[in-house]
């Protein structure tokens, strides 16, 4: 079998590829209707569609890698992408920017199923520091690909964006295909169809609803259809999990109290991530005249929030040695407790440009600690035929919690507006309420933390394989 270390590494690699998808068009996103000849609106779907996507495909793909191998579902998410990819590179139009974006989307899943293949592969007393390190991939690749994007698209084409994460993509699979081992531990049973079919309707109700509700009207009929419709599909999907023999999800384990918690502070956490996302960098790139803004350009403002996901990279060996001896409970809720205090801290000062890198560098540290914990608590508490489902799921919450973010703040910075030379820009107090936001998400993380049991569950028995 390959060197522990190497295995790792690639998965590690595999994530950042994952969280470079997000801010791969960020750069452009601006001048998308301009690039694309479209609409505003229509173009908001190549960054909804990768959203959606994610968050359908992440909790089936865990599954389905419990049941006929994780390094396989994993070389079939990033094969996936690499299409994605090559599709919207030839695409001239929104049609095929749109279908390769969502296709790109299947690659979230290749982080819950590579944090299950560690617990497969990786002797315990490694899997802390490994899966931290993971973890913290879904933040560094954003940060450190975010300044890449920029760079490539100010000096090419924007059709090598995508090009270049084919290429990734190509690399990520031939390295998962030489180094990680083929998946021995497997779920009987057969794969749920009809679940399945039911999880992916009712999300893409809800989160449609969430995602597109600042554009269509909250009191539209869209959206109260695509919202009411949701959820209904995914009560009626609920009742039909608790009663089928193989279900998609088994909503018994995931009803442990350590995992329903731990899924509602990862809801709470992705809010604050997201919110920190997507403020930051709009402040940092505001015309000075606004009286919010500093007048950096994209790429200036990249390298700013940058330091967040250098920081995550390098508290990954802190976090997994901490959770090692005195358990992941505690690193929430220091997670946690650094968000509040980066939100407090932008809250008073933010006049300066240096305040905002002081405050990202705390959301490295909240978001390093927090994502770290949570598939930890989450392996503690389920059997080890049920890591890949269980992963997945609480991936799910974690982009549930940013499609809310994504739509409260929007809404929040599209409600308190003032015209500078013409242009509608968010006020002063649409910054301060959304950032009051961001710390009570993390507020709601913390104290759900403190109900989550701090010892292993008695059932856990780890599969480690000989070294």
């Amino acid at each position: 079998m390959p060197r522990q270390g190497a295995i790792v590494a690639v998965l590690a690699i595999a994530g950042l590829s994952s969280s470079f998808m997000f801010t791969l068009v960020v750069p452009i996103q601006a001048k998308l209707p301009e690039l694309l000849h479209a609409d505003r609106d229509d173009t908001a779907w190549v960054v909804t569609a990768t959203l959606l996507a994610a968050a359908v495909s992440t909790p089936i793909a865990g599954r389905l890698g419990d049941m006929y191998g994780k390094r396989r579902i994993v070389l079939a998410l990033v094969a996936i992408m690499v299409l994605g990819s090559v599709i919207a590179a030839l695409s001239p139009g929104i049609i095929g920017v749109i279908v390769g974006r969502a296709l790109q989307g299947a690659i979230v899943g290749v982080v819950p199923l590579g944090i299950a293949i560690l617990r497969d592969v990786l002797h315990e007393d490694r899997v802390d520091a490994a899966i931290a390190l993971i973890s913290a991939t879904l933040g560094v690749g954003g940060a450190i690909g975010l300044p890449i994007s920029a760079i490539v698209a100010q000096y090419s084409d924007w059709h090598v964006l995508f090009w270049l994460a084919a290429g990734l993509g190509a690399v990520v699979f031939a390295l998962v295909l030489w180094i990680v081992p083929v998946s021995v531990l497997r779920t009987a049973g057969r794969f749920d169809l009809v679940g399945a079919a039911g999880l992916s309707l009712g999300l893409l109700g809800l989160l449609l609803a969430v995602s597109r509700g600042d554009q269509w009207g909250w009191a539209s009929p869209a959206v109260l259809g695509c919202g009411l419709g949701g959820i209904a599909v995914l009560l009626l999907w609920g009742w039909y999990e608790l009663r089928t023999k193989d279900p998609l999800l088994d909503l018994r384990v995931a009803a442990r109290r350590p995992v329903l918690l731990t899924n509602l502070a990862s809801v709470a956490m992705g809010f604050s991530l997201f919110g920190s996302n997507v403020l930051y960098p709009q402040m940092l790139e505001l015309p000075v005249a606004t009286g919010t803004g500093f007048g950096l350009s994209l790429l200036g403002a990249s390298l700013v929030v940058m330091p967040s996901g250098l920081v995550m990279m390098l508290l990954s060996p802190v976090s997994g040695r901490i959770a090692h001896r005195i358990g992941p409970r505690v690193l929430l809720l220091a997670g946690s407790l650094a968000l509040i205090v980066s939100y407090a801290f932008t809250i008073v000062w933010h006049s300066e440009v240096w305040h905002l890198v002081v405050a990202n560098i705390l959301i490295g540290v909240g978001i390093g600690f927090g994502y770290a914990s949570m598939p930890m608590l989450i392996m503690r508490s389920v059997p080890p035929n049920e890591t890949g489902a269980s992963n997945g799921l609480n991936a799910l919450f974690r982009s549930l919690g940013t499609s809310i973010a994504a739509a409260v703040v929007a809404a929040v910075l599209a409600t308190y507006v003032v015209e500078q030379g013409g242009v509608q820009v968010p006020t002063p107090w649409a910054f301060q309420l959304s950032f009051i936001l961001g710390g009570l998400a993390a507020v709601v993380a913390f104290v759900v933390a403190l109900f989550i049991p701090s010892r292993r569950a008695p059932q856990e028995r780890h599969p480690s394989l000989p070294d």
